[in-house]
Parts: C-alpha cells; structure tokens; sequence
C-alpha cells in the first residue's frame, strides 16, 4: 500500500477522498497540509488524518506520494519540492503554468529517480476508456476528425474562490483544457501543431458565490480560445474553449472515422453514454461500458502507485501532463504571433486501462 500525503484542502480535495476510499488496498492517505491551518486541521479531523505543515508532510517518512491539490500558479513549486524531498508527485492540473517549468519538473523527477503523474485522470474512466475499446476495435475506421467544445460563462457565479480562475495560470483552457485534450489525446494519439485565435470578452466580472458576492473579479487572461489540432496520425481536431458563452447546443466531444462517427460524454465525469453511429445502422446507438462505472476522481493516482510498483509508466503520466499543457499554451501563441506552432514531439499516448481495475 502507497501512503499519501495531500497538499491543499480546498473544494477539490473531498472528491479525491471519496475516489481514493475505492482503493483501499492500493493506497491510503494518512496526512494532509494547507497554508490555511485551519482548514487542514478541520479537514483531518473529518477524515481521520494528521495535519502537519507543508514542509512537515514532506519531509515525513510515511508519506510515499504527495498529492498536490494547490492552486495552479503554485502547482510547480511543490512538485519541485516533492521530488527534492524523495517523494514521487502527483498533481491536479494543469502540470505547470509555464512549459519551461513543465520541462524543469520532468528534468527533476528523471534526475531523481521519482515518478510525476497528473490529472485529468477522467479519460481512465468508463466512458474514456469504452471509446478507446470502440476505437481501437475499428468501429468507426480510421479517426479522420474530431470536434470538442467546452463553452460556459465562467465560474464566478458559484465557486467560492474564483479570483484565480481569471489570473495567471486560470483561464478556460488552463483549467477545462487539460480534460478535453487529454481525452483526445487518450483517443487519437499524440498532437503535432496548433493553429489557434484567442480572445477576452470582458474585463471585468462579479462574484456571485454567497462568501464573495458582489465583489469585483477582475479578469487578466484571455476567455475565448478557437483553434485546430494536428494530430500526428493525420486527424485533425476543432477545439473551442470559453468562459463568454451562455448557452449552446454543441456536443462535448466527438470523434468522426472513415467508418462512423463516435459520441463521447463530458470528458470531466468519468462515466457518461458513449453512443456509436454506423452506415449499417443509420442511427445512434448507445453502447455498453467496457470499464467499471463507479471510479472517481483519484483513479489516476491509483494507477500511479500500481505502476510504480510493477515499474511501469503512469497512464495519467508527467510527459503526458506536458504535452498537453505545450499545445494548450501554443494556442495564445498561436494567436499572438499568427502562425501556426509546432509542438515538442511526444509519444504519450497512454495504454489502455485492464477492465478488472
């Protein structure tokens, strides 16, 4: 069993106690930290765990992995510190806010002989990992297109800390961007080049969360972000990410082969309909699961300890986490210098996930 030691006990870190509480023979988390003090020690007390200051979790000896649920901006200097400290590192999302800083963590876990794993972890997930089976069957033939949208008006009305999400490192591709082009990349292989156009709708927003409401949230990235994936099989993906839309009609997430075409549910469950049309048929129909429908959030890093064990790469793995955020900064380059930008090349396509997990 891995011990984990979580860092942030914000609105995400219930979720990965749920998630983790399936695996119990895999990994356990016997500590947490946060820069609110409080808040780590009323968060241990509801789930049994000790509460120690950041620089005590990890320099503890029972602590194997740190998971690292910090905001973005600070998601590189604690897995820099984790893996400093002997620690293997898992992180949400994104990997790093800055590509060099991505390299720097990569660089540091290879040099130290850790491992670095990050989420999304929901491509692991019934409806990620059906589609793949479905794919790779060769139900729709060979991938030619994809399409995936996420497109909202933000997160200001509800979240009780929205500030971040429209700072430095916050944005709609920095924050829903790792889900989707993970996804595709889990589905279509390895991305190649991005041609984007980025945009910024308002500048100023208004809280509506009841601990915030009315205060100003003012908005210091780009909200609107429209462009086109090369993959380097060829297909090619139309990807629009947006905190200025109130309301569409656009699907999630589909896939289009020279055979059929392939809906995939929101690549921020895990679970969701995968519905498959075919000329045969002529008609949508919703298929079966492959994979088990009830994983949650932490099944990343479930697999991260499994693979550690075994020597193994992590499915939701750093070089993965990498290259997504290299094609999802390439997009505001894109815009600004208008052309279109070659990405670090990468195979990262992860392996599919065992059906018994």
């Amino acid at each position: 069993m891995m011990k984990i030691g979580m860092i942030g006990t914000g609105t995400i870190a219930p979720a990965y106690m749920r998630g983790l509480a399936l695996f119990e023979d895999d990994v356990q988390v016997v500590a947490c930290a946060d820069l609110n003090i409080e808040r780590a020690q009323a968060f241990a007390t509801d789930y049994h765990l000790r509460a120690l200051s950041v620089d005590d979790l990890l320099a503890d000896n029972e602590v194997d992995i740190v998971l690292n649920l910090t905001i973005p901006i600070a998601h590189a200097e604690v897995a820099l510190k984790t893996i400093a400290a002997g620690k293997h590192a898992y992180a949400e999302k994104p990997l790093a806010i800055k590509g060099a800083d991505g390299k720097k963590i990569l660089a540091a876990a290879k040099a130290a002989s850790m491992r670095v794993a990050c989420a999304p972890d929901t491509f692991l997930g019934a409806g990620g990992q059906t589609a793949r089976h479905l794919i790779e069957s060769g139900a729709i033939g060979r991938p030619i297109a994809a399409t995936a949208f996420m497109l909202s008006r933000g997160p200001e009305p509800w979240h009780p800390n929205p500030f971040f999400y429209y700072q430095a490192g916050g944005g709609p591709m920095l924050d829903m961007g790792p889900y989707y082009l993970t996804a595709l990349v889990n589905l279509l292989g390895s991305m190649r080049r991005v041609a984007a156009l980025t945009a910024r709708g308002v500048t100023d927003r208004v809280a509506g969360h009841e601990g915030v409401k009315g205060q100003a949230v003012p908005v210091e990235v780009q909200t609107h972000y429209s462009g086109s994936i090369e993959f380097a099989s060829g297909a090619i993906a139309t990807v629009i990410t947006s905190f200025d839309i109130w309301k569409h009609n656009l699907p999630r997430i589909e896939i289009h082969g020279t055979e059929g075409s392939l809906s995939v549910p929101d690549p921020n469950t895990f679970a969701g309909a995968v519905r498959l049309w075919q000329p045969s048929s002529n008609e949508w129909t919703e298929i079966e699961h492959t994979h088990r429908s009830d994983v949650q959030r932490g099944i990343g890093l479930v697999d991260m300890a499994r693979c550690i064990e075994e020597g193994k790469e992590a499915r939701a793995s750093g070089a993965l986490a990498y290259h997504v955020l290299d094609a999802m900064l390439a997009f505001e380059t894109s815009s600004e210098r208008g052309q279109t930008i070659v990405l670090d090349e990468m195979d990262v396509q992860p392996s599919p996930l065992p059906q018994n997990i």
